[in-house]
């Protein structure tokens, strides 16, 4: 649905124009000569023999490749073990953790010693995380063209900001085994005026140097139709150049001023390395006190299966120490480990906290717009902000130019009738929208979704940021809940300060919405997702074979929160009051999210409840829903229930990953089964 009418910062008279700068005779606009693709190209099969057999030299046509892969991952095509990297040499590694047939038919260095130059794959590439590692990978393996039936949001502006082609014209394809020539402007056909424009000087760095330096206020017109709250925000931080009007309508693209920009350690490295390489001694960042660092990932290195067992905790250390010199060097905020040992020695425990989650609890305000290095960046959406993750390159050019890349996104609005059963959470509702067969089409593909209704209205913050924060897991652009007293009162617990809404934080009536998605909570009842994808949603009541389990994990970002320790310690102190104990067999681990979370939970005296049944309990870190801690499988046969948010092959070690809400993860490991809390106390009755 195209917006006809005028875009928002032609409306609200707050959008900005950006002067382009004199080029230098240094980058120019590339013609529009034809490219040649070498008729090198792999098909992403369902049948891992039909891979392999490209990858030794058979050449196939479409027809004969069979079904394609649908939902290629990023953690596939940059599996956690390659992350140490952040250069060429990540071209050794790409879809080397694609999952076909239980298989993994794609080894090291197979793509470059193939010579692939185009792939091609089903609906909804790039899936999941916002890891730039992956078009690096395959850039740097001498991929070229990616060609998918549809594509997620942050992967192919990664892909367009470093210069890979992506297209959905699968008609491409016997032209390039033919060895036709395409022309640059058939590459780009249907790409908004900014993506074709940043392609043709080959990426969004020269872009910027270009055409993103300088910016100056401009007035536009008043107020003519209804607005979300999503527009409203957008038009008070839209800039404009010659590629971006003053306005948008959806699918268009341009840039935003962000009011915050945080990155952690998995990109520091790289946006470091890509800034020298451009810049060396004459890099200088715009408005670095609205810069904000973190190193949340990997605290607990030395007690992670797969970096033990591959052998990554040294490259761990130069992560850390390139991203500590990048925070030294232009003097920056950071939140980073609970014990600063010597620079780069990753055997601490803990770091302050996770950054989208110390975001929301210590900066994001109402009506504010933040930009982050993480998929998950929608969290702070929950206080009434609009937040979204972009890549390393995004970034990159956001730290030197101010200037934050976007599509303009349709808006889709989720009413929450409630009000929630007892025991239903908002991981439990947005499992259950995730298994809607619109939304696992791709209906949520780069929208925003905006969370509304009744039980929406009666959630905390915290339940709120569940919904917001797995808008990544949806294909959404962010998510977000207009502030109201529940946000004022989160502030002013968290940071002590006093919030003033202002009459224009919330969506008009009559605002203009893709889709409205009703959502009847009053039955909806516990929820879980088969291991593979978070939109693999089934109601836990209906599953008659109830999975036997290794490992129960509660934390993450997601589910990491202090409404979160309510739940477990709900489950967990009834548990204790009766002698219950995990299940013989289960490790139960409970992570924080943040050192606040950690506090909270000591003054209102959990602990004893979760160490009398046994639960490790860890220091702050995205640890096993990254596969970077205690709590991840290490052994294929091994099945967890997990809180956290995605459970895509591999994502959580080599086992198979159930998600589930807090109080299932918890009941869960007390019975050594899937089983929801009212089940567990059903069965321990006379």
């Amino acid at each position: 649905m195209v917006d006809s009418h005028p875009g928002v910062g032609a409306i609200l008279g707050t959008a900005t124009v950006i002067k382009s700068v004199p080029d230098g005779n240094t980058l120019s606009v590339a013609s529009n000569h034809p490219i040649t693709f070498a008729p090198r190209i792999l098909f992403l099969s369902e049948d891992p023999a039909i891979i392999q057999a490209q990858l030794v030299g058979t050449q196939l046509k479409p027809d004969a490749a069979g079904k394609l892969r649908d939902d290629v991952s990023t953690d596939e095509i940059s599996p956690l073990p390659i992350m140490v990297h952040f250069d060429d040499q990540l071209g050794r590694y790409p879809y080397t953790g694609l999952s076909v047939g239980a298989q993994l038919p794609v080894g090291r260095d197979a793509i470059r010693t193939a010579g692939i130059e185009v792939v091609v794959a089903g609906k909804r590439y790039g899936k999941g995380s916002s890891r730039e590692h992956s078009v690096v990978a395959e850039q740097a393996a001498g991929v070229r063209l990616i060609i998918a039936e549809s594509f997620e949001r942050i992967y192919r502006q990664n892909a367009d900001n470093l210069g890979l082609f992506t297209s959905s014209d699968f008609g491409l394809i016997e032209r390039i085994r033919r060895g036709e020539p395409i022309s640059l402007d058939e590459l780009l056909v249907g790409r908004d005026a900014v993506a074709a424009a940043i392609l043709r000087v080959g990426g969004l760095l020269h872009y910027g140097q270009l055409k993103l330096r300088a910016a100056s206020a401009t007035a536009a017109a008043p107020t003519t139709r209804p607005l979300t709250l999503f527009e409203k925000i957008v038009a008070r931080h839209l800039l404009s150049n010659e590629d971006a009007p003053g306005w948008l309508r959806a699918g268009e693209g341009g840039f935003v001023r962000a009011d915050l920009r945080f990155i952690h350690e998995y990109y520091t490295g790289m946006a470091a390395h890509v800034l020298d390489k451009h810049f060396g001694d004459t890099l200088t960042l715009h408005d670095p006190a609205t810069i904000l660092c973190f190193e949340d990932h990997l605290s607990y290195v030395h007690r992670s299966p797969v970096h033990l067992k591959h052998g990554l905790v040294g490259g761990v250390k130069a992560l850390s120490v390139a991203h500590r010199n990048f925070v030294r060097r232009h003097n920056l905020t950071d939140h980073g480990y609970l014990q600063q040992l010597d620079a780069g020695d990753p055997n601490n425990t803990g770091s302050q906290g996770i950054s989208h989650a110390l975001m929301t609890e210590n900066y994001a305000l109402p009506g504010q717009l933040i930009a982050g290095t993480d998929s998950h960046t929608p969290h702070s959406g929950a206080v009434g902000c609009v937040a979204f993750g972009v890549g390393t390159t995004d970034m990159a050019n956001a730290f030197v130019t101010g200037a934050v890349r976007f599509t303009m996104p349709e808006t889709l609005r989720i009413n929450v009738r409630g009000p929630l059963s007892a025991g239903i959470t908002a991981k439990d509702v947005v499992l259950h929208l995730l298994a809607d067969r619109a939304i696992r089409a791709g209906a949520g593909v780069g929208k925003v979704f905006e969370f509304g209704g009744s039980a929406v209205r009666a959630m905390s913050v915290d339940e709120r940021a569940t919904l917001t924060n797995m808008t990544a897991e949806l294909g959404g652009f962010t998510g977000l809940v207009e502030p109201d007293e529940q946000s004022v009162l989160f502030i002013k617990e968290r940071r002590g300060i006093d919030v003033v809404l202002e009459p224009w934080m919330k969506s008009d009536a009559g605002a203009t919405y893709a889709k409205t998605i009703e959502i009847d909570g009053t039955v909806l009842t516990p929820m879980v997702a088969r291991p593979g994808d978070p939109g693999n949603g089934v109601a836990l009541s209906s599953l008659t074979d109830r999975v036997a389990i290794d490992i129960a994990y509660g934390g993450s970002c997601t589910a990491g929160k202090r409404e979160d320790f309510d739940q477990y310690y709900a489950v967990l102190s009834w548990a204790a009051a009766r002698g219950l104990k995990t299940a013989p067999g289960v490790s139960l681990y409970l992570q924080y999210g943040t050192q606040g979370v950690r506090d909270y939970c000591v003054e209102k005296g959990y602990l004893a409840a979760f160490e009398a049944v046994g639960a490790e309990i860890l220091q702050p870190a995205c640890g096993a829903c990254a596969n970077c801690g205690p709590g991840s499988s290490s052994e294929s046969g091994q099945v967890t229930v997990s809180a956290i948010n995605r459970n895509f092959p591999g994502r959580s070690g080599p086992g198979d990953v159930w998600l589930a809400s807090p109080a299932t993860v918890a009941a869960s490991a007390i019975a050594g089964k899937l089983v929801s809390f009212a089940e567990l106390v059903a069965s321990t009755m006379p």
